[in-house]
């Protein structure tokens, strides 16, 4: 090239060097696909809340009536003339159509779950280490099946706090329930147990990470129990005897699984950090291993050039 041609100035735009798909996203990257994945999930619970939109008039409806209607027919409101049937109240123009459309979208989270977890789940996985990764599936598999089986056992309860609080208004009483009172309080108890289920695994997440140690789980045993259970009388919307111990029995039990994951967990810590001989012992404890020093060899030792 010519002196000249070097002196010449480039008017063409300057080219970009290749980009490196291993770099970090920038912050714009970032936000833009927490936007996509934020629309990607939106749009699977609109699908879902379609879907139990016409799933009401299909089963879905008679499913959220199921308990109200189970129970005697002298604690509720009947129409038909052999008093089988249940009705719940409507007192406004516009309240059949909002109570359907919020057990659709609740329905419609529930169902689509999957889908728009997978969003959150793909937004953050790549920021994880292996054994992160490991472990953020582990707790959304038990985080779901935990608030599943609260839900299941809330739904079971049902039946039986409704009879009883129907129950206390006396003879000679029709109670007509509206369909936002009844729904609202289907709602808060099916919550009330599925969260409730969930706190067990918060005391796994604290051992994991090493802020709560098995042996302060193991001390604070009984208290750990007493409190579930005055907690379970304060959280269930009923407070009947029969939902109280459903909900705080499963709680007693799956915090002693929670104690006994953290004994194997620190275990292993201790196994791995080589503290295995100083688990257990208070600061003022001698530690089991001998401080002896070892005998010195007295022996001559034979130089090279010596016969």
């Amino acid at each position: 090239m010519s002196t000249a041609e070097a002196d010449r100035p480039r008017t063409g735009r300057r080219r970009r060097p290749p980009r490196d798909e291993a770099a970090t996203m920038t912050l714009i990257a970032h936000l833009k696909e927490l936007r996509n994945r934020i629309a990607f999930a939106l749009l699977f619970i609109l699908l879902g809340t379609a879907v139990a939109f016409w799933w009401y008039d299909h089963g879905l409806g008679q499913f959220i009536r199921a308990p109200y209607c189970s129970i005697p027919a002298d604690n509720r409101l009947s129409t038909g003339i052999s008093g089988d049937d249940c009705t719940l109240l409507v007192t406004d123009v516009f309240g059949g159509a909002l109570i359907r459309l919020k057990i659709a979208f609740i329905a419609g989270v529930v169902l689509s779950a999957p889908f728009w977890l997978w969003q959150i789940w793909a937004f953050l996985t790549p920021g994880l280490k292996t054994n992160e990764k490991r472990y953020g599936v582990s707790f959304v598999a038990a985080a779901s099946a935990l608030f599943g089986l609260g839900a299941a056992l809330a739904y079971i309860s049902l039946k039986a706090g409704l009879t009883l609080l129907l129950g206390l208004a006396g003879e000679n009483v029709t109670i007509a329930l509206t369909a936002q009172d009844y729904i609202g309080f289907v709602i808060s108890i099916l919550l009330a147990f599925g969260v409730s289920f969930e706190v067990p695994l918060v005391a796994v997440a604290l051992n994991l990470v090493g802020v709560l140690s098995y042996a302060a789980l193991a001390k604070a045993r009984r208290w750990i129990f007493f409190l579930t259970i005055v907690f379970a009388a304060f959280i269930t919307p009923t407070q009947d005897p029969f939902t109280m111990l459903l909900m705080a029995l499963p709680m007693c039990v799956l915090f002693e699984v929670a104690i006994q994951i953290a004994r194997v967990v620190d275990k292993r810590r201790a196994r791995r950090d080589g503290t295995a001989f100083y688990a257990g012992l208070d600061d003022d404890e001698a530690s089991p291993l001998d401080a002896r020093p070892s005998a010195l060899d007295t022996r001559p030792t034979r130089l090279d050039g010596d016969s």
